[in-house]
């Protein structure tokens, strides 16, 4: 028998509240310490580490969205003393004196707020600062964490969500896959340098995974992507000229604008440290 009792149907989607809000946090820059390690991606080389982090002052730490991230700050010269970074209305500035550091943007990847323990997850490729440091983090060593500064507060109750991107942005694309409901639609087209490197997607969302092998694969399969009819939510992130070309590509084929799609450089090729919104 079908329940004709309105108070027992499910909403209509102009019943839904879709707005996406904006919310900020006090800025604080956090002494922390590497409590564990784990592999990502096991047997891959130069896949990721997820590093778990603790600290006293980490107890008073929010990530109130998938795609906030922080400023982890490392010594430049490994086995040096860390001098934290002073938080201003510019941005983190090195104390007179202090030695340098290496400040890098990352997603919160998990944060236990029983435990008080933050999970991110590091990129080993290449040999950079930050992934060396990752390759030989061990239990004790200090690092800083600042922010995040702000969320983007995203309902989960869209009909249907859209996610792209490159190895960078599987962190926050594994997070938000975990907090949809069933009842939606989770979409993830996704590049990774090797099919070694893909991992195991799960949600409680009904979840149709693309992977693809190159950023111009990636490219081509969201040109043809046949888009439900419903709205829905369309976040994407990578390197900052392929998420300018998918902007124009979700703009025009799609007709997808406004605060319903996000597109974010988590990185640029040849530029340490960059993050921008693309708009």
């Amino acid at each position: 028998m079908i329940s004709t009792n309105p108070s027992r149907s499910a909403p209509s989607v102009a019943a839904l509240d879709l707005t996406v809000r904006r919310v900020r946090h006090p800025l604080e820059m956090r002494r922390v310490r590497v409590v564990r390690t784990a592999e990502v991606t096991p047997g891959v080389a130069n896949g990721s580490r997820c590093v778990t982090f603790a600290g006293e002052r980490l107890h008073h730490f929010v990530s109130a969205s998938f795609d906030d991230h922080v400023k982890l700050v490392l010594p430049a010269v490994p086995g040096t003393e860390l001098v934290l970074p002073v938080l201003g209305p510019n941005g983190p500035t090195r104390p007179e004196g202090a030695p340098p550091v290496v400040l890098r943007d990352y997603t919160p990847r998990r944060f236990d707020v029983h435990t008080g323990e933050l999970d991110i997850e590091l990129d080993l490729h290449g040999d950079g600062p930050a992934a060396t440091w990752a390759r030989h983090a061990v239990a004790g060593q200090e690092a800083g964490i600042g922010g995040p500064r702000g969320s983007f507060l995203v309902p989960t109750a869209f009909p249907w969500h859209l996610l792209i991107g490159d190895e960078s942005a599987l962190p926050a694309i594994c997070r938000r896959l975990e907090e949809l409901p069933a009842g939606v639609r989770a979409f993830v087209v996704a590049s990774t340098a090797t099919p070694a490197s893909r991992r195991q997607l799960t949600s409680r969302a009904t979840l149709d995974v693309t992977w693809c092998n190159s950023d111009d694969e990636l490219l081509a399969k969201v040109h043809a992507f046949p888009l439900p009819a419903k709205p829905g939510y369309t976040w994407a992130a990578g390197e900052s000229q392929v998420m300018r070309t998918l902007r124009g590509i979700l703009r025009d084929e799609h007709q997808l604008e406004g605060e319903h799609t996000r597109v974010t450089a988590y990185w640029k090729r040849g530029v340490a440290d960059h993050h921008e919104a693309v708009v």
